[in-house]
């Protein structure tokens, strides 16, 4: 399906036509292991992972890796996986979406990293 209007998902990477994906728009992104937020002039590979959202779920893809899909709409009730992570200089709180996605973007990257959400109650980022 396409719209006339795409969505990035995760900040930093392809685009994706879906309607459902639009209220998604950057709510993810990518970070190294300092929490500094990773944008395609900061790891190229990240061009390489495709988007897409299905029943509820964004999911990923690139060559070479097994799918994986991460639940869009979970709420976001347990401390212990909040944090902060940093755009530009700005500090933002977020939800890392766990160990399985991590070891997937360290192995699609060839660096450690991490997949974040932006916390609902969060201030809005400034985007570079």
């Amino acid at each position: 399906m396409t719209t006339d209007q795409s969505s990035t998902p995760i900040a930093g990477c392809r685009a994706v036509d879906h309607p459902d994906a639009a209220a998604y728009d950057r709510r993810w992104l990518v970070v190294d292991e300092d929490g500094q937020w990773l944008d395609a002039s900061r790891a190229e590979d990240l061009a390489r992972i495709e988007i897409g959202v299905r029943f509820g779920y964004l999911v990923l893809r690139a060559p070479g890796m097994l799918r994986l899909d991460i639940p869009m709409d979970v709420i976001e009730d347990d401390e212990s996986v909040v944090g902060e992570a940093r755009v530009g200089t700005q500090a933002v709180r977020v939800v890392d979406e766990g160990d399985l996605a991590a070891a997937w973007l360290a192995e699609m990257l060839g660096r450690p990293a991490r997949l974040v959400k932006i916390h609902p109650e969060a201030e809005p980022v400034a985007w570079p």
